[in-house]
């Protein structure tokens, strides 16, 4: 009986990595061309961040929440119960 609680308790554990997943490859990364906004705004902040606006700030920081909340899920999903 324990063994299939604990299978119902890892299908219930990886299907809550779908949603940070998803929102991670698609509004962390949007828009995808010519290169994902993120890594854009990531470089301009490791080359100086000189000219960066307020805007700039606030858009980092709403394509890189889906990336923190992945990271925050990850962490839980492998820390042990």
């Amino acid at each position: 009986m324990k063994e299939n609680q604990k299978s119902g308790t890892e299908k219930k554990r990886s299907s809550n990595l779908m949603l940070p997943i998803l929102l991670a490859l698609s509004l962390g990364l949007a828009p995808f061309t010519p290169e994902p906004h993120i890594w854009g705004k990531l470089k301009w902040v490791i080359g100086g961040a000189s000219g960066m606006q307020p805007m700039d700030y606030f858009d980092l920081l709403l394509h890189g929440a889906p990336w923190v909340y992945l990271v925050v899920v990850l962490v839980k999903h492998f820390k042990k119960p």
